[in-house]
């Protein structure tokens, strides 16, 4: 049985990557703050039917180096090595200032759950990719992650900073078998959407992992 980890997993994308891979076998890790929520959100995907999914919440801070890495750790060892991680967490609005009113201050919360945050995820995954042989590794981003803007300076920079973190990542790991992919995804994430509706995004997310082509994707124009 194959393991998917998801650090920031919600009722939105995040259950509905998880629905995906679930109907493929997976068992699903389910990281975020919240431990009611999660645990919540894991009996509402195990109890669907036919299609019903093992879940299991790990409450973490992506924020907390030493926390995200008790979460991974208790995810490896009741449902076994990470095969697939999904680094998708949504940014806290007070990241999102203005450039010219940012002080190196307003930095530290976007780099540190963008960049430490991602840094401490793939660390501790990778052993265990390693030791099966295979592995991926989805980052989510806005599209801030590829066109800043000025109104949202510290996602804009902090995604930018975890995008080249992953591109040195797709480069380096593609000869281990480990694949390592960004999803795009420019605006809201909307519920109906043809592009962008949770569902179809967890579908393009499982096409990422399954096909392992190139890293830089979009799920839909930038200027949507």
């Amino acid at each position: 049985m194959s393991t998917l980890a998801i650090i920031g997993a919600g009722p939105g994308l995040g259950a509905a990557v998880a629905r995906r891979f679930g109907r493929e076998g997976y068992d699903v890790a389910l990281i975020s703050r919240d431990q009611n929520r999660l645990d919540a959100l894991a009996a509402e995907l195990g109890e669907e039917g036919e299609e019903g999914v093992s879940a299991r919440g790990f409450a973490a801070d992506v924020r907390d180096p030493k926390a995200l890495t008790a979460a991974l750790d208790a995810a490896t060892a009741t449902l076994g090595p990470i095969e697939v991680l999904q680094y998708s967490p949504v940014p806290h609005r007070d990241f999102m200032r203005p450039v010219l009113e940012t002080t190196p201050d307003d930095l530290v919360g976007p780099v540190e759950f963008s960049v430490y945050g991602s840094v401490t995820a793939v660390r501790n995954v990778l052993p265990g990719m390693r030791a099966l042989g295979r592995g991926t590794v989805l980052f989510v981003n806005g599209g801030t992650a590829v066109v800043p803007h000025p109104d949202r300076a510290g996602t804009s920079i902090a995604f930018a900073a975890e995008s080249a973190y992953g591109r040195l990542l797709h480069d380096t790991l593609t000869a281990e078998g480990i694949h390592v992919a960004q999803l795009i995804i420019p605006g809201a994430i909307i519920p109906g959407h043809h592009k962008k509706d949770p569902a179809v995004l967890a579908d393009t997310l499982w096409t990422l992992h399954q096909e392992r082509d190139g890293f830089r994707h979009f799920a839909d124009d930038l200027d949507s």
